[in-house]
């Protein structure tokens, strides 16, 4: 090894005593830059060594390393730079170096200076988000507020429907007659368009509704022109037209058709025929009055009594929302206005005949509004139509009426007679 090496010319690098002269002698192990009087030697880089345990790489910080092979047949050993070494060259904190020595040792301490200080800088180390703790499982949660019962319709606008429905029936029953006649005929074939349409749509049953149309208002009017005698041939008939007119179709299903076909010819017009049976009496049009308002005061005591003092379920299976309480309430209710009702709207009717007839109004209002909900119940839906707002559809009103109807003109026939 000479002193070419690391770049000094010949004759320099070693020294003997001073007075002397320079002498050429044994040289000492180490790079030239290890004599302190060296004139010709340039100045290397400052270079550290990472500690090999961690420590301050600043405690010798200006003390001369070694940063290339000692010899030119020695490899480099590649050692990576530190965080902090940067910041002592101005380097900003939070960079690193993973740069490597170079393999080659005639690579120049400028091409070191510049591979080392012109490394890509990497972003800092970003904070990791706080996330928010869960609750604890057994942490106490605040009791939600106390629910306040609600009657599930929109009673401001069943309100107006009940009154503007009343409207027209009063209007039709103290003027003409044959009106109110035409009135249910309406309301029948309203609802059964409504029950078949459900039928269909949930069940698949295609019950013919030209028929039951047609059938059911001419049963309403037969019942009003020939009494109980014209109601049953006209009942008669529209069952034979609704077998008749299933057979246009194919025979799959035939028999659930028709028989859907003749329930519904009876469950609404047959019945609601008795409402215009009542009409042909000499004081028809109260004993109609009689048979709603009590049929209305039956629901109505129903509904408050259970609404504020409802606890226990007359049948949950079939309708939830009704309360033994609420069948105290319609009977005491129907009872008060059935006594009422006899003795000042029906002639030769009697208070406690009244009673009676209140009693059998809320007991049979209460089974038609069971049977129903039964029926919604099978089908799946909550109500027959959306025609009436607050209401539902005409089949959710006449639910009570029309099982109503028949008890309503049977009792009044035996308390004060037919005419």
């Amino acid at each position: 090894m000479n002193d070419s090496s690391w770049g000094a010319p010949p004759q320099h690098g070693y020294w003997g005593p001073s007075d002397q002269g320079p002498v050429q002698g044994a040289a000492p192990a180490g790079p030239a830059y290890d004599a302190p009087e060296a004139q010709q030697t340039r100045p290397m880089p400052i270079v550290p060594d990472v500690p090999a345990y961690g420590g301050d790489q600043d405690d010798d910080r200006g003390a001369a390393r070694l940063s290339g092979p000692l010899f030119r047949d020695e490899s480099p050993q590649a050692q990576p730079y530190d965080q902090s070494y940067g910041q002592s060259y101005g380097q900003p904190h939070g960079q690193s170096y993973e740069q490597p020595y170079p393999q080659s040792h005639e690579q120049s301490h400028e091409q070191i200076y510049e591979q080392t200080y012109d490394m890509p800088q990497s972003p800092p180390p970003q904070p990791a988000a706080q996330q928010n703790p869960e609750p604890m499982p057994d942490a106490p949660q605040p009791a939600p507020p106390p629910q306040k019962k609600s009657a599930g319709r929109d009673l401001g606008a069943a309100i107006g429907v009940g009154v503007g429905l009343g409207v027209v029936i009063i209007a039709s029953l103290f003027v003409v007659k044959a009106a109110f006649v035409g009135v249910i005929a309406i309301a029948v074939v309203v609802g059964l368009w409504e029950l078949t349409s459900r039928l269909q749509e949930r069940k698949g049953i295609k019950a013919p509704l030209v028929p039951l149309a047609l059938g059911g208002a001419a049963m309403v009017v037969a019942g009003y022109v020939r009494g109980a005698e014209g109601a049953w041939v006209a009942m008669a008939l529209t069952a034979l037209a609704v077998l008749v007119w299933r057979m246009t179709e194919p025979p799959e299903g035939y028999l659930r058709d028709v028989t859907a076909g003749v329930f519904a010819a009876f469950y609404v017009p047959f019945l609601a025929t008795f409402v215009a049976m009542m009409l042909t009496a000499d004081d028809g049009p109260w004993r109609v009055v009689t048979f709603l308002l009590l049929t209305v005061v039956s629901d109505t005591g129903a509904y408050a009594v259970g609404w504020r003092f409802g606890s226990h379920k007359l049948a949950p299976r079939i309708s939830p929302g009704k309360t033994r309480e609420g069948l105290l309430g319609a009977v005491s209710f129907a009872m008060v206005a059935g006594a009422l009702c006899m003795q000042f709207l029906i002639d030769d009717g009697s208070w406690w005949q009244g009673l009676l007839l209140g009693l059998a109004v809320a007991a049979s209002a209460t089974l038609g509004d069971l049977a129903e909900s039964m029926i919604k119940r099978d089908l799946g839906i909550k109500d027959m139509g959306t025609l009436l707002p607050g209401h539902g559809g005409i089949m959710d009103r006449l639910d009570s009426l029309l099982p109503t109807a028949p008890v309503v003109w049977l009792l009044l026939v035996l308390f004060v007679g037919s005419g």
